[in-house]
């Protein structure tokens, strides 16, 4: 079984939406192994987001993650990583398919309600990031 890191981005938190984005992954097969609500702090939100530290929206997004609280998950199933990201639709949500997470209910990239691990090894690096006892 694989298994892929998801979170639930603060305006999806704050939208309500947490119980519906929790409830599209588990309709999908997934199963949810861990879950918990947490406050990340800007250092944790550097680490998950390093790959973009070049990136002139770096700033933004970490400040967005870290403006209250996120669900953190790990999913497991066949094929988990790919079924999480079509279940999220595409990153920009004007681009998003109706029925996604995004496509549904988000407008803009950086308040795009979820985000997902997008390989094996970033989901390794983003569950060994939150959920290390796994």
């Amino acid at each position: 079984m694989e298994r892929t890191f998801v979170m639930v981005k603060p305006d999806g938190v704050r939208r309500g939406l947490s119980g519906e984005v929790i409830r599209r992954y588990e309709a999908r097969g997934l199963k949810v192994v861990a879950m918990r609500l947490e406050q990340l702090t800007e250092e944790i939100a550097k680490t998950h987001y390093a790959e973009h530290s070049e990136r002139p929206f770096f700033g933004a997004l970490v400040a967005h993650v870290t403006s209250s609280p996120v669900v953190l998950m790990v999913l497991e199933g066949e094929n988990a990583i790919a079924a999480a990201r079509k279940t999220n639709g595409a990153t920009n949500p004007i681009e998003a398919e109706p029925g996604t997470i995004r496509g549904d209910h988000a407008l803009e990239i950086t308040e795009n309600i979820v985000h997902g691990s997008d390989a094996p090894e970033t989901a390794k690096r983003e569950i060994g990031v939150f959920f290390p006892e796994l």
